[in-house]
């Protein structure tokens, strides 16, 4: 939902700056997975600065995407990348807080549960688009689940922030499954 409607807003005030870095979109891809994978062991043992590092790891992931477009760098296999290490950091942090969690029975099955939800969300998108359908829909996509968890760690609301993650991913998957349901219900446009 943010990304579908705020993705690419940063790329004209950043492009100056942008075009004069000599890194390449995928390594600050893979700058911003280390971080996320710092932030996601920190947040093993200590929410708050755990979620620290893990925004400050999600700025790299904005950041390739804008290189990438503004230097003309964009590639098929870095937004496979891309996709692939989202799908790592995903797994590190919703598992780091199962591991935090661990003394509640219910923080660790929302945590697990929540991990699954957001690869379901990722996969129904990737079937989604395989059968030809862009598959976009959703209101539970990786940014909002990137900023709810973290401001539920700095806030020490993390309970009630996995609920809603929980809650909320498993909804989209549901849009997602309707809404291509429906795309591929509907038979094409025949040409005139």
């Amino acid at each position: 939902m943010i990304g579908e409607k705020y993705g690419h807003f940063l790329d004209r005030p950043l492009s100056g700056l942008i075009k004069k870095t000599r890194l390449s979109p995928n390594t600050i891809t893979l700058t911003g997975f280390v971080m996320t994978a710092a932030g996601a062991y920190v947040l093993s043992f200590h929410l708050f600065y755990g979620a620290l590092l893990v925004l400050f790891g999600s700025l790299f992931d904005i950041l390739d995407g804008i290189v990438a477009r503004t230097n003309g760098k964009a590639t098929r296999f870095g937004a496979y990348m891309d996709s692939v290490l989202d799908r790592y950091s995903d797994g590190f942090l919703f598992l780091a807080l199962a591991v935090n969690l661990r003394e509640s029975m219910a923080g660790v099955i929302l945590s697990l549960g929540t991990l699954l939800g957001a690869f379901l969300v990722s996969y129904a998108r990737a079937r989604a688009e395989g059968l030809g359908v862009e598959c976009k829909v959703g209101i539970m996509e990786r940014p909002e689940r990137i900023i709810l968890l973290s401001a539920g760690a700095i806030s020490g609301l993390i309970i009630p922030a996995l609920w809603i993650m929980f809650i909320l991913t498993h909804f989209t998957v549901l849009q997602r499954f309707f809404y291509t349901k429906k795309a591929l219900s509907t038979p094409p446009d025949l040409p005139l």
